[in-house]
């Protein structure tokens, strides 16, 4: 066991080929890799994996892993969070991730099960739709990416995105959970 994981040998990653714990969630990341990849039309340099970033809370700091970016043009244009279970009680923490991973307000935020997804406006949090083929293809974000504004994150809002995503993601985590380091 690896936390509360099953560890069930190695993984080799789809992205970047390295060597990974397989768990079940593990394998649903692979499988959302190989979609933006093989059905969504992405190259894997367009998609960053398992980015490290800092949440400050306060006086509270925590280290965690954003799944994937999804770059066009050397711009992030859209965020994707798996978590296993309901994907309702994921928005609010992927919308905010969508406003602290960049100094910008990155236009699409995913999350992810697995097995179905959200698609939202990264601005207004709306769900545009749901299921894994509603994920953008690479055409539909560079579109999507064209009309979007990249609005700036001011500092204060950045501080309060950052609060959100500690008590959803660092507060509310299991003890045990591996992927969050409270610094």
């Amino acid at each position: 066991m690896t936390g509360h994981r099953l560890k069930m040998g190695e993984i080799k990653d789809f992205l970047t080929g390295e060597f990974l714990d397989d768990t079940h969630d593990e394998r649903y990341i692979q499988k959302i890799a190989r979609l933006l990849v093989e059905e969504k039309g992405y190259s894997k340099k367009e998609i960053t994996a398992r980015r490290e970033i800092i949440v400050i809370a306060g006086e509270n700091r925590a280290k965690l892993k954003i799944d994937f970016l999804v770059s066009i043009s050397e711009k992030i244009c859209m965020i994707i969070q798996y978590g296993p279970g309901s994907l309702v009680t994921r928005q609010r923490p992927c919308i905010a991730l969508s406003r602290i991973a960049a100094p910008y307000q990155i236009p699409v935020a995913v999350v992810t099960n697995g097995e179905n997804a959200d698609i939202m406006i990264g601005s207004t949090c709306a769900v545009t739709s749901s299921g894994l083929e509603a994920i953008p293809s690479k055409e539909e974000l560079k579109k999507t990416a064209s009309e979007a504004s990249f609005e700036k994150i001011s500092k204060e809002r950045a501080e309060r995105e950052a609060r959100i995503v500690y008590a959803y993601e660092v507060d509310g985590s299991c003890p045990c959970d591996d992927d969050i380091c409270r610094l």
